[in-house]
């Protein structure tokens, strides 16, 4: 797979230090739909073990989104990868929504706050105004993640998830688009009750995103450092 998870050891939230290798780092029979050769960064990599590890998605199944890479990672409650892919996100760049964006018309979202905020959020499948029942990722900001909408041939929605390149995914007016084989094999039976989300930034620092993560990031590049000081003895 492109996934570069197997073997990885994570660091613990609690004490910086490494742990067990952590169910996250399990990628057999995993859904990959990932252009053939694109990595997952190691940012990911870390904050996926970081989760499991420092148990931040309390036993709920956990998805990762890079904006930048346009990747989503999708995991079971106990960790394991359940599936990874290439996904559509907001065309504007930027990591918080407008006030007052989610009242609008998608037709009347003006072009620079069509973003998909960043963030930890913890989603689930509820009621929407017109779409009948659909996954939430951010209520408040009326952002989901759903199946590649039918009819948006102008906006090349398709050939743009198709592409090798995460360049030409940013097209929505917010929300996540995966393929419909991967939202209905994977997403769908994996949130059914719920789950977390974490959404990487595309301006913002990991530190204020995530600032338990980068705390617990930066206490392990600690340790290893002082590891190697005393390993030159």
């Amino acid at each position: 797979m492109a996934l570069a998870l197997a073997g990885t050891n994570v660091a613990s939230a609690k004490n910086g230090k490494e742990a067990k290798e952590a169910p996250a780092a399990e990628t057999a029979n995993a859904a990959d739909e990932l252009p053939q050769g694109q990595e997952v960064s190691e940012t990911v990599i870390a904050l996926a073990g970081w989760v499991v590890a420092s148990k931040d998605n309390q036993g709920y199944p956990f998805a990762i989104m890079d904006k930048a890479a346009a990747q989503v990672l999708v995991f079971g409650g106990d960790g394991k990868l359940r599936g990874a892919a290439p996904a559509l996100f907001g065309s504007a760049i930027g990591d918080h929504s407008a006030p007052g964006v989610a009242k609008l018309a998608l037709s009347a979202i003006p072009g620079h706050d069509r973003t998909t905020p960043a963030g930890r959020f913890i989603g689930g499948y509820g009621p929407s105004e017109d779409a009948g029942r659909v996954l939430w990722v951010d209520y408040d900001s009326a952002v989901s993640m759903h199946p590649l909408p039918p009819g948006t041939p102008k906006e090349k929605r398709s050939e743009r998830l198709a592409s090798a390149t995460p360049d030409d995914n940013r097209v929505t007016h917010g929300c996540i688009n995966v393929s419909p084989a991967f939202y209905e094999q994977i997403v769908q039976s994996t949130f059914e009750k719920g789950g977390v989300f974490y959404v990487l930034p595309d301006k913002d620092s990991i530190e204020e995103t995530f600032p338990e993560f980068a705390q617990s990031r930066a206490a392990a590049k600690g340790d290893d450092e002082k590891d190697a000081r005393h390993a030159r003895k």
